[in-house]
């Protein structure tokens, strides 16, 4: 009790009451300070939505953001877009497109890929150290992406299907099963690479550098071990054909031909049936730009053998060989002595009256010699079928300028054949005019490598008296072509040499052409002047 009085506090509430829950009537608006005619400021004006920036309709596809987790979600993206392009592609599938249930990797993926790839490093290219950093995390990804592709190719190319046939024919233009896998594994890994080649990634042999060296080779790889064998296959049977056309050959024309100026050699016959199914084909094998040199090579061999076969063809005369005539056996009559032998009986046909014959006699059949002027022609507009490689990628550049470089001596092969066909047959004397002809030798000769040139000059203006090439220089024909004739280049070295050796040659023998030693002395001048 006495506690109680000395805390007066013990009456007091220990709280104070809540308040009473306020009215649902709105409250009054409270008037401005400064004047009643302004407006009220609206409620929402300072609300989160008016800070917001539209968003565009149509969102493009951008890299990530460049945050504190940006390299562990580059993994994890780059990871699943490996898996994605691994994956079997969705929709119904064709029977004549599966192995093993499985279907080929759909074309485009490796640019989808490598379009993720370039995304990010070109975003990060003023920051030299997270560019470092997205190169590291490609290591892991391509590693797989590129163990993955070397673990199926193997079973592929080791099938007997593969190699049957290996070579697309009339009957069967388009690849098998087997090899449209292989195919679209060798088109993935090119695309690929086109990205490697824009980027300059795979480059530097430097261990500093990108790392990218191993998993670029190893593409490459996959591209030539499915490419060389279907190029290879189609060079085989292609050259057997153009090298045949250094054999003239004489042939029977029909009907329809028999109005037509010229026949063909059965070589370009041949290939004018084949050449399209193989366009088609190496166009389908050499897609990618890395497959370009592959194709490259194939060219600049086709046109080579073309122009040493057409230019070392020996000339045949055009008029058909004198027919056979039978010879009746005269019976030598005795001096003096009886002749015993009865008279000879008149034949049947004497007797019986003559009617007019059923139809014209037919003509004489003549052989036809196929020019070589001709089948240059020809077999140029067939090789111009081929795909050659890219013009506008920077990779392929110096193949498509060697391979045009090689078209060029093929284009000029036909206008000089044509020519030194019209020479006459004194052409070998010196004549009036004979310098200006030399000067025209020179211009139809100016993109064609001297020793194509040569054998032709040699066959038609060099003299009744002049001998082969590998005769002047003291060699076999197999000597020489192997160690002069193996290609543009090793010509090109040879080439000096053997103009001095044969000019050698045509001095010492004085009924040689005064205008084959003009034409060449003019070249070995050209030569000298270039070399400097």
């Amino acid at each position: 009790m006495m506690n109680v009085l000395k805390h007066p506090s013990f009456f007091r509430p220990m709280s104070r009451p809540s308040s009473p829950a306020p009215a649902p009537s709105p409250i009054p608006r409270s008037e401005p300070a400064i004047g009643s005619d302004r407006a009220p400021r609206p409620i929402n004006k300072l609300s989160l939505g008016t800070f917001r920036r539209a968003s565009p309709a149509h969102n493009m596809p951008a890299p990530l953001v460049q945050d504190g987790t940006y390299l562990e979600a580059l993994s994890l993206k780059l990871s699943e877009a490996v898996s994605r392009t691994l994956s079997q592609p969705t929709g119904p599938a064709a029977a004549s497109e599966q192995v093993a249930g499985r279907r080929p990797i759909p074309q485009g993926r490796g640019h989808a890929l490598g379009a993720l790839i370039a995304s990010e490093l070109k975003s990060t290219q003023e920051n030299p150290h997270l560019y470092r950093a997205i190169l590291r995390s490609l290591h892991r990804p391509l590693s797989v992406l590129l163990n993955n592709l070397s673990t199926r190719l193997p079973p592929l190319l080791g099938s007997p299907t593969f190699q049957n046939p290996l070579v697309p024919t009339v009957h069967t233009p388009n690849p098998n099963p087997t090899q449209l896998h292989a195919l679209a594994i060798a088109t993935f890994a090119g695309e690929l690479l086109e990205t490697f080649d824009d980027l300059g990634l795979g480059l530097d042999n430097d261990l500093r550098g990108d790392g990218l060296k191993q998993i670029r080779e190893g593409l490459l790889s996959l591209v030539n071990r499915v490419v060389s064998p279907l190029v290879a296959g189609i060079k085989t049977e292609l050259m057997p054909l153009i090298e045949a056309l250094e054999v003239p050959q004489a042939t029977y024309p029909t009907k329809s031909e028999a109005k037509a100026s010229a026949k063909h050699h059965p070589s370009i016959t041949t290939l004018q049936a084949i050449m399209p199914v193989y366009a088609r084909a190496l166009a389908r094998y050499t897609t990618p730009s890395p497959c370009h040199a592959s194709l490259a090579t194939l060219l600049i061999s086709l046109v080579w053998r073309g122009l040493v076969a057409i230019s070392n063809r020996p000339h045949v005369s055009a008029s058909p060989p004198p027919s056979p005539t039978l010879s009746v056996p005269s019976v030598k009559k005795i001096r003096g002595s009886p002749t015993t032998t009865p008279p000879l009986t008149p034949p049947p046909g004497r007797f019986m009256i003559k009617l007019p014959p059923s139809r014209p006699p037919s003509p004489p059949i003549s052989l036809v010699s196929t020019t070589a002027a001709a089948d240059a022609q020809a077999l140029l507009e067939l090789l111009d079928l081929l795909p050659r490689p890219a013009m506008h990628r920077e990779s392929t550049q110096l193949a498509r300028e060697a391979v045009d470089e090689a078209f060029e001596g093929l284009q000029a092969l036909a206008p000089l054949l044509e020519m030194v066909h019209t020479l006459p047959a004194h052409a070998h004397l010196r004549q009036p005019g004979h310098e200006v002809l030399a000067r025209e030798l020179d211009q139809l000769t100016n993109r064609l490598p001297l020793l194509i040139a040569l054998p032709i000059l040699l066959n038609a203006v060099g003299g009744p008296s002049t001998s082969s090439v590998p005769d002047m220089l003291g060699l076999s024909q197999d000597e020489y072509r192997k160690g002069c004739l193996g290609g543009f280049g090793r010509a090109e070295e040879c080439a000096p040499a053997v103009a001095r050796c044969v000019l050698l040659a045509l001095r010492a023998d004085p009924s040689t052409s005064s205008l084959l030693r003009t034409w060449l002395e003019q070249e070995i001048v050209d030569m000298n002047q270039s070399s400097r």
